[in-house]
């Protein structure tokens, strides 16, 4: 089932698909803070590097299929299949939107 995800966030899962490390940071605010696995990425030299060093040790592919608004958030359920430990899984992706871009990402369990 598709979801109709505001555009900041749908170019983030588009770059994604592609793996484009670039591409991702750009949908991002110059000082933007990720948070995912235990740690945090500030600026988007390190959600680049963040997203380069993913896409290195990974090949899966992510599916959002539900979201919701919570306290000026948006937060997307997504399924993720790939080649990394405990695949397949659904994460959630906490989204704050800073106009047209991301300022906060945290994906969590």
């Amino acid at each position: 089932m598709a979801v109709e995800l505001p555009e900041p966030i749908a170019s983030y899962f588009d770059a994604d698909k592609g793996q484009n490390a670039e591409r991702i940071a750009a949908c991002f605010t110059p000082t933007a803070v990720v948070k995912d696995e235990g740690h945090t990425y500030t600026g988007r030299d390190a959600i680049r590097r963040w997203k380069d060093e993913a896409s290195a040790k990974y090949t899966y592919s992510s599916e959002p299929f539900s979201i919701a608004n919570e306290d000026g958030r948006v937060i997307v359920s997504s399924h993720l299949t790939g080649d990394f430990p405990g695949s397949p899984i659904d994460l959630r992706y906490v989204f704050t939107l800073d106009g047209v871009q991301i300022s906060e990402l945290e994906i969590k369990l």
